[in-house]
């Protein structure tokens, strides 16, 4: 395989960062692609762009082209859920996932939760920090807002 059929355009989440090197998870496929140098991204960056291995070995990578780089983030809110995401909830059993587009860009998640184990799935969502800005990175949104009030999880995912 020649260098050009190597190399790989995608979505990427940066999992690690350091002054030397990064690390790129693929949001699509989940491949993960060490870098041989950082070249100015940092942790919870979404990079659109074409990564390819470095010769000879081909065992690290280089991020070749940018198209775009954004800073992504999470947070829980003071908010409580909107009315129409407490209707997505109160028509699913718990235990469910009702996914909605946001007008504009971006997707609503709600989660129906056992009402006792309300913060313990805010803490899931929040914890689970690379999956969930996975998810923003495919959706192509900068900013994931976890609402909750008993019973309701609510995750939003925002330009």
């Amino acid at each position: 395989m020649t260098a050009e059929e190597s190399k790989k355009e995608s979505t990427f989440l940066v999992t690690h960062a350091d002054a030397d090197s990064a690390v790129l998870k693929d949001v699509h496929d989940g491949q993960v692609h060490t870098l041989s140098t950082n070249p100015g991204i940092a942790v919870d960056d979404a990079v659109e762009g074409v990564v390819a291995p470095d010769p000879p070995l081909e065992v690290s990578w280089q991020l070749v082209d940018v198209q775009e780089r954004r800073s992504l983030s999470i947070a829980e809110s003071e908010e409580p859920p909107t009315q129409q995401e407490r209707e997505l909830a109160a028509e699913q059993a718990v235990g469910e996932l009702a996914r909605e587009p946001r007008a504009g860009i971006g997707e609503l998640h709600v989660l129906t939760v056992p009402e006792e184990t309300t913060d313990e799935a805010v803490a899931d969502v929040v914890d689970d920090r690379e999956g969930t800005l996975s998810r923003a990175a495919r959706i192509g949104v900068n900013r994931v807002e976890v609402r909750s009030e008993p019973g309701v999880v609510s995750i939003r995912y925002l330009p």
